[in-house]
């Protein structure tokens, strides 16, 4: 195997699990903000505003990932 394919399996493997985790979790988080709204749809605004904020931290982890596997793929 050349460095050109090893650098592109790095970046694939980089991404694909990279955005794995992050994946799971929002949906986690999805599933969970649903459950609360079930139990107590007056508490939309705080459960809504939490949730968002815990899924942007989240996809931040992901956008991690595509700049590493795109840092890879350039070197």
């Amino acid at each position: 195997m050349d460095a050109e394919a090893a650098k592109m399996i790095g970046a694939g493997l980089a991404i694909g699990l990279g955005t794995l985790g992050p994946g799971f979790g929002i949906g986690i988080l999805g599933f969970g903000a649903m459950q609360a709204l079930g139990r107590n749809p007056e508490a939309r605004g705080p459960i809504m505003t939490n949730m968002m904020i815990a899924i942007a931290f989240t996809e931040a982890l992901g956008i991690y990932a595509l700049i590493i596997a795109i840092i890879l793929g350039m070197l």
